[in-house]
């Protein structure tokens, strides 16, 4: 099987997996780039797993994941804005040890709804206020921030931003290598503005990551863990892709699957049929 060059697998597909694991499976399966979670990471250590990465030979896409920073001031805020500069020093120091083509890009889930809170618009007020406290040492990091538009249904629990607009209008206030967004399949595709807001992103120059998986319904008990294989559902990678092609987008394209199914599979037969997936869902849409 012949892997897409561009096919970069998001440590989250295969969630159980420690890094050292998601990393062989990877570049054994000939997939050449790899996004990873912080968790991972943290479990061997930021220089452990740098020397690790650059030992693989793989590439290095993202980083996942930082955000979760709706919480009003206090404690508890500083605390999520201290750990997301740390996520911004880790993504430095991993996208340093990638091979050649990685890119400095920490992935940021804005948060939901604080405890007892129906404030949406000040939720995502305080997502452009915290932005605004880490894009001075993004900057200085030369870490690209991406704010991940999340589907409504996580609007209460995960993220305030629910569409790639609205990741969009928080970012514009940045420059384009500072804070950029996520486009993100599963979450925009029922977006009837989605192709108009990824040309913008284009023009823009904003497009950090883009990450594909598909929808299918009926979705679990756990709407969280109900993400696919790209052409198991029914999103159509065509006109997503060839919109994001048309920006000039040329990075790595990340498959980030959350499925109890997968991550109960074996990791190394995880990465092939992602391979597979891919080849056939989305490569054809690319140049």
């Amino acid at each position: 099987m012949t892997v897409d060059p561009r096919l970069s697998i998001n440590q989250a597909t295969i969630k159980h997996a420690d890094l050292a694991t998601a990393l062989r499976v990877t570049a054994d399966a000939g997939i050449q780039a790899i996004g990873l979670w912080r968790e991972p990471v943290n479990d061997v250590g930021l220089d452990v797993a740098a020397r690790m990465l650059a030992d693989s030979g793989l590439r290095f896409t993202t980083h996942c994941r930082g955000g979760f920073f709706t919480l009003p001031d206090g404690p508890e805020r500083v605390a999520a804005l201290d750990d997301n500069r740390r996520a911004i020093e880790e993504t430095a120091t991993l996208a340093a040890a990638g091979a050649d083509g990685s890119t400095a890009v920490l992935v940021l889930v804005a948060g939901g709804l604080p405890a007892d809170s129906r404030d949406l618009l000040g939720a995502r007020e305080r997502v452009r206020d915290a932005l605004g406290a880490l894009a001075p040492d993004a900057e200085a990091a030369g870490v690209t921030l991406a704010i991940e538009p999340l589907h409504p249904m996580y609007a209460s629990d995960r993220a305030v931003v629910s569409t790639l607009g609205q990741a969009l209008d928080l970012a514009a206030d940045f420059a384009p290598h500072v804070v950029g967004a996520a486009v993100d399949t599963f979450h925009i595709w029922w977006d009837p503005q989605v192709l108009d807001q990824i040309a913008r992103a284009g023009r823009e120059g904003r497009i950090a990551t883009y990450q594909v998986c598909d929808w299918k319904t009926p979705l679990p008990a756990d709407v969280l863990l109900s993400r696919h294989y790209p052409g198991d559902g029914i999103i159509d990678f065509g006109s997503l892709t060839r919109a994001v092609v048309e920006t000039g987008y040329d990075r790595d394209i990340e498959v980030e699957i959350f499925h109890a199914d997968v991550w109960a599979d074996d990791p190394a037969r995880v990465v092939r049929r992602t391979a597979e997936a891919f080849g056939s869902a989305v490569s054809p849409h690319l140049p």
